[in-house]
């Protein structure tokens, strides 16, 4: 027996179903990110570094007081405001969202800057000036070749990528798919004109 859609109850919207998935997405994020920075502190602390698939990844602990490749390691601050506004932002566009793709975007980049940003607010050597938890090296235990780095800032740049992927290709935050204006005229309108 097939229920009527009126006797299933109210619905819930476009938006706010692309919201819960943006905060589910936020928090699996933010707790996958806390939970391998708490891993990392009591397993690598004051070891040497991990080295998985045959020096491909090293595991090793970092606390950076920057930003990726170290830059703006006086501003640490700034880089904790910066955190708080993209925060800020993202929980603002939430509302007009209707797009799963851009929910899932939102959500990577949201749960990564909540991540770093929960470690400049609560790790040494204080409120807005804490050192992050890196811990993934490629190629390098140094970070020499590529930046040492932990699950928010890959989620950033997944976040980051995907976003770009989805203006790229039209995809509005409405769920809409942006119609490109083109400079030359259609064939049927050539043809009239001719």
């Amino acid at each position: 027996m097939v229920t009527p859609p009126d006797a299933r109850g109210p619905q819930p919207s476009p938006s706010r179903t692309r919201v819960r998935l943006l905060a589910g997405i936020a928090a699996l994020v933010l707790v996958a990110d806390v939970l391998t920075k708490v891993l990392a502190v009591a397993r690598l602390e004051g070891t040497g570094p991990v080295e998985l698939l045959g020096g491909a990844v090293y595991l090793v602990l970092v606390r950076n007081p920057g930003a990726a490749f170290s830059l703006a390691t006086g501003y640490t601050w700034v880089l904790s405001l910066v955190a708080v506004a993209v925060v800020v932002v993202i929980v603002r566009i939430a509302r007009r969202l209707r797009s799963t793709g851009w929910a899932v975007a939102l959500g990577l980049v949201l749960g990564g800057a909540l991540g770093n940003l929960s470690d400049r607010i609560f790790r040494a050597p204080g409120p807005l000036q804490g050192h992050v938890v890196d811990v993934v090296s490629l190629f390098a235990p140094d970070g020499s070749v590529w930046p040492v780095f932990n699950l928010a800032d890959s989620s950033i740049v997944s976040g980051g990528v995907l976003l770009v992927l989805l203006a790229l290709t039209g995809r509005e935050l409405d769920g809409t798919r942006a119609v490109r204006e083109t400079a030359y005229p259609a064939p049927a309108e050539r043809k009239a004109g001719s």
